[in-house]
């Protein structure tokens, strides 16, 4: 008796996996270009909170009045400027390790996801200090150039000049160390961006 059973079409094929996705530890070209262009901007961040840190640090000044008694303006007789230079200095640290961590991601590029997502969250809350120091300052320091007449505040800077300059030298670099970090958030915002798949 002949067998009825009639052998199945697809037995014999073999399926084919699908092709797996490339591995995220081989370094693409681009995420090597983020970094570098990561790390030129955090040294970037160092050196202008350096500076501004250091424009801080030296503009006491000293000026005779008309009593015999010398007047000084430091810095840190207010505590705006002191939560300002305290501000500097945090970001300028954070600057250092996320250099060095930028670093060790050009060259251990496996790890490039995790730190940009750390990157982004770190910059975002130093983003956040910096500012509001810089517009703490920014306040006191207006208050210093033009005066309040409403509670009988008297300007300073006419007396204090070159502190004042200092302080708007400070101010200014503070700024920019500010963009350097909207700059940083959108590049690791943008580059984790480009890694979700389609």
């Amino acid at each position: 008796m002949a067998s009825t059973d009639k052998p199945d079409p697809e037995q014999g094929k073999e399926v084919t996996p699908p092709p797996k996705p490339e591995s995220s530890s081989v370094a693409s070209p681009t995420a090597a270009s983020y970094f570098s262009v990561d790390v030129t901007l955090r040294v970037l961040l160092f050196a202008s909170t350096l500076t501004a840190i250091v424009v801080l640090v030296t503009s006491k000044q000293t000026v005779r009045g008309r009593v015999p008694i010398p007047l000084v303006a430091k810095f840190d007789h207010s505590p705006a400027f002191i939560y300002f230079l305290v501000a500097l200095s945090v970001a300028g640290l954070y600057s250092i390790i996320t250099t060095l961590a930028s670093i060790s991601v050009i060259l251990k590029p496996e790890f490039s996801t995790k730190f940009l997502l750390h990157f982004a969250f770190w910059d975002v809350l130093i983003l956040g200090l910096v500012a509001s120091a810089t517009g703490t300052a920014g306040g006191v320091a207006y208050i210093g150039l033009k005066g309040n007449d409403h509670v009988k505040w008297p300007k300073v800077c006419s007396t204090f000049d070159k502190f004042c300059r200092h302080l708007a030298g400070s101010l200014a670099v503070s700024l920019f160390a500010s963009v350097l970090l909207v700059l940083l958030v959108w590049f690791s915002v943008f580059s984790i961006h480009k890694k979700l798949p389609k």
